[in-house]
């Protein structure tokens, strides 16, 4: 028997949640008591074929069990059961509103609904009394009221539209959980087929299906992945959590499903699901008004809830929290502080969330107010924060360890008031955390870091770590747990330019020699002044070289994949330095300087900031499409800043301890598929020795930064791995027939997908080692290998994890060395040469018949997105499938591959030359009036006209094959999106010229 997607993963999801298959009678929902609460197989979902729930498919709720859940959870309603008619038509209503209003807007209505944060005047003299969906209130002793249910192959149709989900998990009716399973049988099909599915075609076409969607779930069986509505599948993250073991031991400690099994146990409970969509769900608005939905990371699941537990067993006192910089711990707060909030048991607690800035103006204050959390106060002076105390107000209130070192005695003596600190080990062991205890003597004091904590300095864990917990952690989440989920990057650390790091001991004897003259008085008092680090780094000599040596390696390396930098200099005065050299070698739009300006030093008022123009200028930062590539700084943005477009930071000032970790950490930030590391480029030295320098308690630092030469030491064994495919090949053959030749060494898709993971492998060492002069004796070999590669690669876009886009510097090799030779179309003479074809069917060579292919699927290319070519690549991929898996003959293959071939030319003949052009203003069209809102009142046809006008002015043939054309058509289309003040939606940006790479 084979296996499918249905038989494989699919059943075993199924069995999983609801326990082995058992039949469930048709008429189940007419006896709802029979299945209130959880079931007793499986994790406690009842099992209900998707025929026998009582819905049509144009239908989103399952209304009999809405009716059913409001009367019986409802004390009012079921006074009155014509009463749920009333919220039934309110559900409704959003329902039907998510194409007009949008899925997320839909989304967080109906999610205020499921979570009972809306009313209707059904109380006495039509009082307004909640109305409630769900029962959370028996969650904890699993005595809740709600119906739990999983189906298979649940559709829903839109129209003529219709989809069919593999799993749906349904709580009271409503379809909270969708689930899409695909094959692991397939190495080209993986998990992310699956999540981009979701996120690309049902989130789309179907919207309706996800008004009430908690979170959506893609496994292939080997890995687990979920995500919120909207969000980009890159970013849908891993659920890592131990479960409790499962009822159903379905797989043994060796099966390859075991790690999806641990993920669906912990994740899909009932109670989680509910947790989730009632305590870590948010909406929040980013400064360019955009509404987005977050929930959270299986880590911020976890820490967020043990906080939870132990303010509610009321012992121990405090707790130390750390996860690594980068890797959500704003938000960890914010769900604490939700949830804390909203438990019934601690009796309207007050959160304080405690920040370490002199002011407000923090990360972590940001993502509160963002989220829009209902009662948040800001505490921004030292009255402020005695006043509510002192009232004893019942909020969340955010403030700085500072304005407790003001305060004086006790400020509130309440048991449920609950501390959470930000970056627990910097200020709070001293006189600051000590006020802060005096202020508040009953309080729960949790401790939040970025940063490992040093064993040595054992006040961190006095001030804030329990005997009780394991090495001091409340919770953990480290390094490598941090970059294994791609909630951050791999560091690797570059020393650059030996020569000028500071050779003491030629320092010592140019000294001994500049002073024989001098008294031994003024010897001293000279040598005290140029030991200074400070003087030595500041030489000009050596500011000129670092700067020219910060261009080059910048220009080369990091501005072509999109990325932006940060030079770390010395003190206040190396910031002007080196913005006056860089300004020699650069445009002066392309550097600023970041610092702190007294009102004494009118000398550098040029570079004082206030807080918006400082801002405005990180904004600037931020977007790729600015002009602002590098940020000079000393001390500030070493901590605290949030920018995923920093790739390189060069490191020209001697940093140590946490001070360092937290500085290198700004480059961590995950961006594009193309940001595979952050890079660390070192001036003084200080990653000579990585373990001294990071003086951790954590050994696992050191998987934190890997050493270049590391990669380069692994280079040569993955360049023969890829050459092992193509034994016997000879490489020096040009043309179809060496493309031919090496393409016949990957006869079926397990093969090129194989020999696709050894080049990706590859891929991305070449893309971080590069331009290192060591790739030179490899450049032949892998602009081969990189071509062959880019052949075979299938249009379809299956397999998006293997087959992934190639990195900027491959490409530009690729193009570097393409001939005319190489790329010539003769397809029109090969088909209607009529003897041509009689001399090919009556001796079908593979070899011809494998040119032809080739040079159909080019010429296919040419005509992406037009429905009647479409529909013609679609055969030549079937055929293509049917002949290599031995289903057609060699001669019934070029027949065929002769009439798609004909069929091409026929309807590229039909085809008028503005045609592909006319298709692309309407798909701009489409895009501009989708974007249009009240805050950009743009005119969609001038817009698009301008596009158009400017883009057809600078194209040429050819142009999508060079990196010169792609930038001169990306800044013909940042000019004329400029005219119009689009030019910062980068979103907006990268489709629209996604139109113009495709139809023009």
């Amino acid at each position: 028997m084979a296996f499918s997607e249905s038989n494989t993963v699919e059943a075993y999801l199924h069995d999983l949640l609801a326990g082995p298959a058992k039949h469930v009678p048709a008429n189940v929902f007419q006896q709802p008591k029979a299945i209130y609460g959880r079931s007793h197989g499986g994790l406690g979902w009842h099992r209900i074929a998707a025929a026998d729930i009582p819905r049509q498919t144009q239908e989103v709720l399952v209304e009999p069990w809405v009716r059913e859940a409001l009367i019986r959870l409802n004390p009012e309603i079921s006074a009155d059961p014509e009463l749920a008619d009333q919220v039934l038509y309110k559900l409704r209503a959003i329902i039907l509103s998510v194409r007009s209003d949008g899925l997320i807007r839909a989304n967080e209505e109906f999610t205020a609904w499921l979570r009972g944060e809306r009313s209707m005047p059904f109380g006495q003299n039509n009082e307004h009394v909640p109305v409630r969906l769900i029962d959370f209130d028996g969650l904890a002793n699993s005595l809740d009221e709600n119906h739990y249910v999983v189906t298979q192959q649940f559709s829903y149709r839109a129209g003529s539209t219709e989809r069919r989900a593999d799993l749906v998990l349904l709580v009271n009716g409503f379809p909270l959980v969708l689930i899409e399973a695909k094959t692991p049988t397939r190495v080209a099909v993986t998990w992310v087929d699956g999540a981009v599915q979701v996120h690309d075609d049902y989130e789309k076409f179907v919207p309706e299906l996800f008004v009430c969607n908690v979170f959506s779930v893609a496994t292939d069986g080997k890995e687990y992945h979920y995500g919120s509505l909207g969000l980009p599948v890159k970013d849908w993250g891993p659920w890592h959590l131990e479960s409790p073991s499962s009822p159903t031991p379905l797989a043994g400690d060796g099966s390859q499903l075991k790690t999806v099994k641990l993920a669906v146990e912990s994740m899909l409970r009932p109670h989680v699901v509910l947790d989730i969509l009632a305590s870590f769900t948010l909406f929040a608005t980013d400064k360019r008004k955009c509404r987005s939905k977050i929930i959270c990371r299986y880590q911020q699941y976890e820490a967020a809830n043990k906080i939870v537990e132990r303010v509610l067993a009321g012992t121990p006192k405090k707790g130390l929290i750390w996860h690594f910089q980068g890797s959500g711990k704003s938000l960890l707060m914010v769900f604490a502080a939700q949830k804390l909030r909203l438990h019934p048991a601690l009796r309207n607690p007050t959160v304080v969330i405690v920040v370490d800035r002199v002011d407000l103006d923090t990360q972590i204050t940001g993502t509160f107010t963002g989220a829009d959390i209902p009662n948040l106060e800001k505490a921004e002076t030292r009255d402020r924060l005695q006043q509510l105390l002192a009232q004893d107000v019942r909020k969340i209130i955010i403030t700085t360890i500072f304005k407790f070192g003001e305060a004086d005695g006790v400020l509130n003596q309440r048991h449920n008031i609950i501390a959470l600190v930000d970056e627990a080990h910097r200020t709070q062991e001293g006189d600051l955390g000590r006020k802060m205890r005096d202020a508040l003597p009953n309080a729960f004091l949790f401790g939040l870091t970025g940063t490992p904590i040093n064993r040595i300095d054992r006040n961190t864990f006095y001030a804030f770590g329990a005997d009780e917990d394991d090495k001091g952690y409340l919770s953990r989440y480290g390094f490598e747990a941090s970059i294994r989920d791609g909630a951050t990057l791999k560091l690797h650390f570059e020393p650059r330019l030996l020569e000028l790091h500071i050779d003491k001991a030629a320092i010592d004897a140019a000294f001994k020699e500049m002073t024989g003259g001098l008294s031994d008085l003024d010897r001293d008092s000279l040598g005290k002044t140029a030991a200074k680090m400070a003087v030595l780094v500041k030489t000009p000599e050596r500011i000129r070289r670092v700067c020219e040596d910060i261009v080059q390696h910048f220009q080369s390396k990091v501005e072509p994949n999109g990325f932006k930098g940060q030079i770390v200099t010395i003190d206040r005065e190396s910031c002007l330095l080196y913005k006056a050299e860089l300004d020699k070698l650069l445009p002066p739009e392309a550097s600023a300087v970041v610092m702190t300006v007294n009102a004494n030093e009118p000398e550098r008022k040029l570079f004082a900031h206030t807080r918006d123009e400082e801002e405005r200028l990180l904004d600037r930062f931020r977007d790729a499409r600015d002009p602002l590539q590098l940020l000079i700084v000393t001390s500030k943005l070493l901590t605290g800043f949030d920018a995923p477009i920093l790739q390189a930071m060069y490191l020209d000032k001697p940093l140590r301890d946490h001070t360092l970790l937290q500085a290198i950490c700004r480059v961590n930030r995950t961006y594009s598929e193309q940001k595979t590391h952050g890079l660390i480029v070192d001036y003084l030295g200080i990653f000579d020795d990585v373990a001294k320098a990071l003086e951790f308690d954590d050994k696992s630092m050191a998987a934190v930064v890997s050493n270049i030469q590391e990669l380069k030491d692994r280079l040569p064994e993955a360049m023969q791995k890829c050459l092992a495919f193509f034994a016997g090949v000879d490489r020096t053959v040009e043309g179809y027939e060496g493309l031919i030749a090496a393409q016949q060494c990957l006869p079926n898709n397990a093969v090129r997908d194989n020999f696709a993971a050894e080049y990706s492998v590859l891929g991305r060492l070449w893309e971080a080692i590069s331009p290192d002069t060591l790739l030179g004796q490899y450049a032949k070999d892998y602009k081969w290998l990189s071509q062959v590669y880019q052949s075979v690669q299938p249009s379809s876009g299956h397999g998006r994890l293997i087959w992934h886009a190639l990195g900027a510097k491959t490409i530009e090799l690729i193009h570097q060395n393409v001939h005319v030779d190489a790329v010539r179309d003769d397809l029109d003479t090969l088909v209607l040469d009529a003897d041509l074809l009689e001399a090919v069917l009556s001796n079908p060579d593979p070899k011809k018949g494998k040119e032809i292919e080739i040079k159909v699927a080019r010429r296919l290319r040419k005509h992406l997105g037009n429905p009647k070519f479409k529909a013609l690549s679609e055969r030549l991929d079937a055929l293509r499938d049917r002949f290599e898996s031995g289903v057609l003959n060699s001669v019934e293959f070029l027949k065929q591959l002769l009439q798609i071939a004909k069929e091409v030319l026929q309807a590229e003949k039909e085809t008028p030359p503005e045609e592909d052009v006319d298709r692309g203003k309407a798909a701009l069209t489409e895009l501009f009036n989708e974007v249009r809102t009240a805050d950009t009142p743009i005119v969609v046809e001038r817009v698009v006209a301008d596009i158009d006008a400017i883009v057809r002015l600078v194209r040429f043939p050819g142009w999508q094959d060079t990196l010169s054309g792609e930038r001169e058509i990306k800044k013909a289309l940042r000019k004329a999106l400029f005219k119009y003040q689009l030019h910062a939606e980068e979103e907006l940006f990268e489709k629209a010229f996604g139109y113009i790479r495709q139809y023009y």
